[in-house]
Formats: structure tokens, C-alpha cells, sequence
């Protein structure tokens, strides 16, 4: 019978008292081990094999923004009417510290007594990458004309990238304004957003209502 490499002819093999006649009966090498170190040379394979199967985890967002960074962003970002741009972002820092993450984009709405707020950019962190990102929500309240605005959001606290995507309740009437660019503050759980708005026009009466950040554009605003 010719020889098979990997293959032991099983006529002359016996388990447990039983001979296998006529069949081939592949060999996996096995180290020399006594039965101890038999047992942990299989745990030792198992663990690998499961710690390669470990779900991925949703890694944090580390590392933060200086102001000098916030402000030379922002200027490129809003152009002309970056005048003030550095109080804000100084008043913001005083308040809240360094953020961890930005968003850069655009919105617009509009509301005689009811309306809808919606936008859109991209959030930046130093060591998760940039996540596009929407934004929508009612607004209610003594809000006269539409606007469009570029915004820019300090985001602290973000311990995820995912941790970002929820409602945002906040006060617009409390806006800080410097010249054509106006601040507010919105917060869920750990999470504050300050969102820095161009544009803010005959938008900077008492506007309540919240923002919710999702994955995807959707026409809803609730």
C-alpha cells in the first residue's frame, strides 16, 4: 500500500481495543508533553482562540484641543465674521476646560412660534478620526425670521464616539453674542456642547427646545 504523507495506514492502528480496517486516518502531530503540560498546551490554544473572537469594544476619545487650536480652526472655519471668536472659545475653556472633540458644519431653520432646527458636519477627535454627523430638533419659542448659520461645537466629555448620538436639551435665550458670532450650552449626562453659531440674526430670542445628533440626516425632528 503506498505511503500517504500525513496519513497512518489504520489496519495497524488501535483505539481504546478497536482495530479500523480499510480506512486512512489523518496524524496531527502533537508535541512531546506529559498529560499536565498536555492540558495547559490546549488551555494556552483555547485562550487565543477566544481572545480572538472578543467583541470590539468602542475605544475612548482621548487627548484634548487647546484654545489655540479651537481658535486657528474656527477662524478658517467662519472667515469674516470671526471677530470674537477667541472670547468665546476663552469663555467656554473657563467654564468647562479643554474639549476632546469639535464639530465643524452647517444648519438652518426657521419659526414664527413653532419650528425645526436642522445641521450637519463632521466631528473631529485626535484619536478616533472624523465621524460625519447630523443634527435636529423643535424649536419653540419668541423666534422671529430663518437663518442659515455655520456652527461650531465644543464637545466635552465624550467618552466615546457613540456616546455623542443622543438629545441635547438647552436654552437658547441665554445665548453669550461678540460680534456676529453667538454661544449656548446644551448637556446630556457628562456630555456639554457648546455650540458657536454665525448668523444667529433675528434668531437670538428665547429659543427652547434640544438637539438630537444622529448617524444619519432624517427629516424628524423629534
Amino acid at each position: 500500500m503506498p505511503s500517504v504523507p500525513g496519513l497512518r495506514d489504520a489496519e495497524t492502528y488501535a483505539c481504546r481495543g478497536e482495530r479500523f480496517v480499510n480506512e486512512w486516518v489523518p496524524v496531527i502531530a502533537v508535541p512531546e508533553f506529559g498529560m499536565l503540560k498536555r492540558v495547559l498546551f490546549s488551555l494556552v490554544l483555547l485562550a487565543g482562540f477566544g481572545a480572538g473572537l472578543a467583541p470590539a469594544t468602542a475605544q475612548s476619545v482621548s487627548d484634548t484641543y487647546s484654545s489655540d487650536d479651537l481658535v486657528s480652526k474656527g477662524g478658517e472655519f467662519f472667515g469674516s465674521v470671526s471677530q470674537g471668536l477667541a472670547s468665546l472659545v476663552e469663555k467656554a475653556v473657563g467654564e468647562f476646560g479643554l474639549p476632546n472633540a469639535y464639530v465643524l458644519g452647517e444648519e438652518a431653520g426657521g419659526a414664527l412660534f413653532a419650528g425645526a432646527r436642522y445641521g450637519e458636519g463632521t466631528m473631529y477627535t485626535r484619536n478616533q478620526g472624523e465621524h460625519p454627523i447630523f443634527w435636529q430638533g423643535p424649536s419653540i419659542g419668541l423666534d422671529f425670521g430663518g437663518d442659515g448659520s455655520k456652527v461650531m461645537m465644543l464637545v466635552y466629555n465624550l467618552a466615546s464616539v457613540d456616546s455623542v448620538f443622543e438629545r441635547y436639551p438647552g436654552v437658547d435665550g441665554s445665548a453669550y453674542m461678540v460680534g456676529g458670532l453667538g454661544m449656548t450650552v446644551m448637556k446630556f449626562g457628562d456630555v456639554v456642547l457648546v455650540p458657536i453659531r454665525s448668523g444667529v440674526g433675528l434668531r437670538a430670542g428665547l429659543n427652547v427646545g434640544y438637539l438630537k445628533f444622529t448617524r444619519e440626516p432624517t427629516w424628524n425632528p423629534f
